[in-house]
């Protein structure tokens, strides 16, 4: 699956998720991209959007997105390395329009 990182998500990540193809919003040039932009411009190109944004599903209208989302509960790449297993989980069971917020216990 093709999957963009947004401006929080840690780039380490991307190798626990080697077999999909992952991009960063800045890598793809959407640095300054934000918030509704953001998602319409993945939603072209990519399957799946993981985020950091807590907010997200407040501050955006998702009804009728094919994109699936997963939001993560921090930027801290220590912590979710230690969760890393459920994260790859969940990006391997992603679907069109799903919308998934994960929680660790810590």
């Amino acid at each position: 699956m093709r999957i963009l990182f947004d401006h929080g998500t840690p780039a380490p990540l991307r190798r626990a998720l080697a077999d999909h193809e992952i991009i960063t919003a800045y890598e793809k040039g959407w640095a300054t991209l934000i918030n509704g932009d953001l998602l319409t411009a993945a939603e072209r190109e990519f399957g799946a959007f993981i985020t950091t944004d807590q907010n997200l599903r407040d501050q955006q209208s998702l009804a009728n997105r094919r994109l699936a989302i997963l939001v993560l509960p921090t930027t801290s790449w220590p912590k979710i390395q230690r969760h890393i297993d459920r994260v790859v989980a969940a990006v391997n069971a992603l679907k069109p329009g799903d919308f998934i917020e994960l929680s660790f216990e810590d």
